[in-house]
């Protein structure tokens, strides 16, 4: 009942944290990486020595490739993001990389994207979210269709996208500081992390919602009179620990990724850190109790 009972101060973090991260996107945006605007990425692991990285950006800008950058990746290496390279290009910056041969480097990675794809991306990256939020609504308005009182069933699912949209504020916010102050950049890896967020916070949400709906039907049964303010507070109080301890497995195996894992996963494990944490969160501290305010704010309004 404590969470029920305190939930605006839950309410409030919540809301400073949705707002810092709209203020964040609003004014600085997100970093899009090569997968989203076109491009080529290189990555090189050199054999002995590894060059200074201002020696090597002051010859990369003198190639005349437009915008690059260059970032550290473990103690021997660098990622270098440039404009869409062509074969005779290509070459080039791995000589200036190299210092014309002066430093003996391995090509790890090359990738190159044209404009075109790096749109269809972004299409397809927002049309991938959105027809996930409708199938979950859809989904929870059919499975909780039998609990119309006294919340409707949809009403369950509008809550869920509520809950959400807070666990993908919260990251989406945190790489736009991220993307402004560290240059870090986003790319498909980071929607295929907001994706793997929805699913394993409307999980969540789902379990907390699904004991609400048991006990809703034994106090049905029971002919009890129990507030539903205190049937939410005992469904949580008795999903909680479940809560936290998959989650906490979860993020004990994903901080792993992150701090072993390759550089590649590095922001894509960071997403999902952010993500997880907040959705764990939502489903306690925010979902549930947003049903107690909706079925106050209902009794008030009648």
């Amino acid at each position: 009942m404590f969470i029920v009972k305190y939930r605006k101060l839950f309410y409030a973090l919540s809301i400073l944290l949705v707002a810092a991260g709209i203020t964040a996107v609003s004014i600085w945006g997100l970093r899009p990486g090569i997968d989203f605007k076109g491009g080529s990425l290189i990555e090189v692991i050199y054999t002995d020595v590894r060059p200074d990285a201002e020696t090597l950006k002051v010859s990369l800008d003198s190639l005349s490739i437009g915008d690059s950058s260059i970032r550290p990746t473990g103690d021997a290496g660098y990622i270098v993001r440039t404009g869409e390279l062509d074969p005779s290009t290509h070459q080039a910056v791995l000589a200036a990389l190299s210092q014309n041969g002066k430093f003996g480097l391995e090509e790890k990675r090359f990738n190159s994207i044209g404009p075109v794809l790096g749109k269809e991306a972004i299409q397809k990256s927002y049309l991938s979210i959105v027809f996930v939020l409708i199938a979950i609504v859809l989904f929870i308005t059919f499975v909780f269709r039998k609990v119309s009182r006294p919340i409707s069933s949809w009403k369950y699912g509008l809550i869920a996208i509520v809950a959400l949209a807070h666990d993908v504020i919260i990251p989406i916010g945190a790489f736009a500081v991220m993307g402004h102050f560290g240059g870090v950049e986003v790319d498909t890896l980071f929607v295929t992390a907001l994706l793997v967020i929805l699913g394993f916070s409307i999980h969540d949400t789902i379990v907390v919602f699904d004991r609400i709906r048991e006990n809703l039907h034994r106090n049905t049964e029971r002919h009890e009179k129990k507030h539903f303010s205190t049937i939410v507070g005992e469904s949580v109080n008795q999903t909680i620990v479940r809560s936290i301890n998959t989650s906490l497995t979860t993020i004990i195996a994903v901080l792993a990724l992150y701090v072993f894992g390759p550089e590649m996963t590095k922001h894509f494990s960071l997403a999902l850190l952010i993500g997880i944490t907040a959705g764990t969160y939502s489903s306690i501290f925010i979902g549930s109790p947003l049903l107690v305010t909706l079925e106050a704010f209902q009794g008030r309004k009648k």
